[in-house]
C-alpha cells in the first residue's frame, strides 16, 4: 500500500487503526535505525521510536501531504533524537565531548554493536561529529537519501547539507588518520 492510500485509510474512521498499524509496520524498522545511529543505545532508540509514532498518530490528521510521508516521519524522529541528546547534555551538565565519550563506551560494551574494528572505529568517528552533522552523514551515507529529502527533514538548504556532509567526511578521514588506520584494504 502506498503512502497516499495509507493516509486515505487513516482519514477514514473505520480503517484508522488498521492504516496506522500498516504505517508502523512499513516504517518502524527504518525509523528505529535512523534513531539508533544517533543515540546508540537500543533502549533509548526503542523509546524514541515509540515517541515518534505516538507523535505521528497525534499529528497524522493534520498531515497535508506537502512532503512525503517518510520524510515527515524522519523529521519527527530527527527532532526526537536531537531533543533527547540536548536533554541528556543539559541533565548531566556534560560538554559535548563527554556525551560522545559516553556513547562511545556504549559501542564498546554493547553486544548489539558488533563488527570489525573498522566498523567500530567508524561509529566512534561519527560520535566525534556535532549531532546535526552526524545526522546528515547518517542519512546520506547509510540511508542513501537524496539531499532534497534530507533538506525536507532537517529544514536546511541542499547547499548547506552538501557542505555539512563534505565536512563530516573530512572529519571522519582525520579521525581515522589520528587513530592510525589509513589502510582500508
Amino acid at each position: 500500500m502506498n503512502d497516499n492510500e495509507l493516509i486515505e485509510k487513516f482519514n477514514n474512521p473505520d480503517s484508522k487503526n488498521y492504516a496506522f498499524n500498516l504505517l508502523v509496520r512499513k516504517y518502524q524498522q527504518k525509523v528505529y535505525w535512523h534513531i539508533r545511529k544517533m543515540v546508540i543505545s537500543h533502549d533509548d532508540a526503542d523509546d524514541l521510536t515509540q515517541e515518534t509514532f505516538i507523535k505521528a498518530w497525534k499529528g497524522l490528521d493534520s498531515f497535508k501531504g506537502q512532503s512525503q510521508l517518510y520524510t515527515w516521519l524522519y523529521r519527527i524522529a530527527t527532532n526526537e533524537c536531537l531533543n533527547f541528546l540536548d536533554k541528556k547534555k543539559r541533565r548531566f551538565f556534560l560538554p559535548i565531548n563527554d556525551v560522545a565519550e559516553e556513547l562511545s563506551n556504549q559501542i564498546d560494551a554493547s553486544p548489539l554493536c558488533s563488527g570489525d574494528n573498522i566498523q567500530i572505529l567508524l561509529q566512534k568517528a561519527l560520535l566525534s561529529l556535532p549531532d546535526k552533522q552526524r545526522l546528515v552523514f547518517n542519512m546520506k551515507y547509510f540511508d542513501d537519501m537524496k539531499y532534497e529529502d534530507i533538506a525536507d527533514i532537517t529544514g536546511t538548504s541542499v547547499g548547506a547539507l552538501k557542505a555539512s556532509y563534505h565536512l563530516a567526511v573530512k572529519k571522519i578521514e582525520q579521525y581515522f588518520q589520528d587513530n592510525e588506520l589509513t589502510d582500508f584494504s
